[in-house]
């Protein structure tokens, strides 16, 4: 991620003022205002520069320094109201916010892309919808969320978050941090800042802080090359997967009764009723990736290990009683959130049934979102059927940090001064 022409720059603590936080929207009316300003004067410098471009190859200087600033000032003013960071930003989008994007303007761009670029970036625009502002509703062997919007949503929580803790939690922050790196993406792609074609990968520098272990993992080892029979008939050859998914979920239903009670007396899940539930969460997932174009192989039907893109259980282990008795209050955010992390799903799911049809295979990005909300979903599931009392964990991967190798140092010439 870190050889794209734009990137993501967290310095966020996570610390919040209660005080700023509980007025935001209020504070952030001067930027509302400033920002609509600057877009419509952006509506403008477009055309032109679109102009300049199609006519030299490269876009003119003066408007690609004026659109990069926006573009860093629209990053900074989301990520104050989103919660994705504290201090009140600038109104010139300079350099050093704690949630700040790096750009490589472009000096020269195929005359062609560019003359076509507005009909090219509707996919990232379509994108861009769902993940900031679009709502969504999903249901999957008996799970359904609703929800408002991948970003949007996070704010929501995040607000009621900091309020409680003056702190953002971490999946949110990055959850929010990789919508706004998207949307500078496409903002800078559709402004001919840049001709790198925005990425839906969720992978987030190192510098967002390194995901916590979680006792539910997602291990994908799927080649990404996908059959084109069955990706256009894909939705028809799911069908007898969600016949079973339904009948499978009446019995989890009174699993999951069953296991409440035993957990909430002993103090552990039965593990009889352990395994029973965490099959059906794999299977689960095994359905969902292969529905939305995540994995390529036809599943089987008992949740058995071994899947392309598979999750890795716990066994049966302690949990608290106190946690298992407000189980199902505990975990309404993570229900909702999982409505709008389906949002990356859908997408994933539609984008990738075009381009496998057309190519053979699945983009890199849109398999890697999938498979993020995929991961989240088996949390959650896991979670609500007691497999696991660990929360979920929302936030995207992060890059492994580059560590620098010690060198023993020299030893000092017999004559230096000490």
């Amino acid at each position: 991620m870190n050889d794209r022409p734009v990137r993501l720059v967290v310095s966020d603590d996570r610390g919040r003022s209660r005080l700023t936080v509980f007025f935001r929207l209020f504070l952030a009316i001067p930027h509302f205002f400033w920002l609509g300003l600057w877009t419509f004067a952006v509506f403008f410098t477009a055309i032109a520069q679109w102009f300049v471009t199609v006519v030299r190859a490269r876009p003119a200087d003066p408007l690609q320094s004026f659109h990069v600033a926006y573009i860093r000032y629209a990053t900074h003013v989301g990520a104050y109201v989103a919660l994705a960071a504290n201090p009140f930003p600038g109104f010139l989008g300079e350099p050093g916010y704690p949630l700040d994007v790096e750009l490589d303007a472009a000096e020269r761009q195929s005359r062609l892309t560019a003359g076509f670029r507005f009909l090219l970036a509707i996919p990232a625009l379509f994108f861009l919808a769902l993940v900031n502002g679009g709502g969504s509703a999903g249901s999957l062997g008996g799970s359904f969320a609703i929800s408002g919007g991948l970003v949007l949503t996070v704010a929501f929580f995040g607000w009621f978050a900091c309020l409680a803790r003056a702190e953002m939690p971490h999946g949110l922050r990055n959850i929010a941090a990789y919508g706004l790196r998207y949307t500078a993406e496409t903002y800078a792609y559709l402004l001919l800042v840049t001709p790198t074609y925005p990425t839906t990968d969720p992978t987030l520098p190192a510098s967002a802080g390194q995901t916590p272990e979680h006792p539910v993992a997602l291990t994908v080892n799927d080649d990404r090359r996908r059959s084109r029979l069955t990706t256009f008939f894909r939705l028809f050859l799911t069908v007898p997967h969600m016949v079973w998914l339904l009948l499978w979920g009446i019995a989890v239903v009174l699993a999951v009764i069953g296991q409440w009670f035993f957990a909430l007396a002993s103090g552990r899940p039965a593990a009889p009723l352990h395994r029973f539930l965490a099959a059906y969460v794999r299977y689960q997932t095994h359905v969902g990736a292969f529905l939305f174009m995540i994995a390529n192989p036809f599943p089987g039907f008992t949740g058995r290990p071994g899947y392309p893109v598979d999750v890795e259980m716990p066994p049966p282990d302690r949990q608290s009683r106190r946690v298992t008795l407000f189980r199902f209050f505990l975990g309404l955010p993570a229900f909702i959130l999982t409505g709008a992390l389906n949002t990356l799903l859908l997408a994933a799911g539609i984008g990738g049934w075009f381009a496998a049809l057309a190519i053979g295979r699945m983009p890199e990005g849109l398999r890697n979102a999938g498979a993020h909300a995929l991961r989240y979903n088996a949390q959650v599931n896991a979670y609500a059927t007691l497999v696991t009392d660990r929360y979920p964990f929302s936030g995207p991967p992060t890059l492994v940090p580059v560590e620098t190798p010690w060198v023993e140092p020299l030893p000092a010439p017999v004559n230096a001064p000490a």
